[in-house]
């Protein structure tokens, strides 16, 4: 048992909110994103998108109430 990789299934919807430059000012150690915003953070691919968005590492953003059929959400128990 355990989480698998899905990446390249659904991109998949995060609970961050979305900031472009986040990252650039962020701390190093455990960045827990903006506390606000419009967007939320998309990670991942999907089966339609190029093969360098099919990464965990790849960040998108969309808004809340986004929906079509190349995105999800993973649940996860621990």
């Amino acid at each position: 048992m355990g989480i698998y990789d899905m990446s390249g299934n659904v991109r998949e919807w995060c609970n961050d909110w979305y900031d472009m430059d986040y990252y650039g000012k962020s701390p190093n150690d455990n960045p827990q994103g903006p506390t606000d915003g419009t967007l939320r953070v998309i990670r991942g691919g999907s089966w339609q998108l190029s093969d360098q968005k099919c990464r965990v590492s790849s960040r998108m953003s969309e808004g809340h109430n986004t929906h079509d059929r190349t995105m999800g959400f993973r649940l996860a128990h621990p």
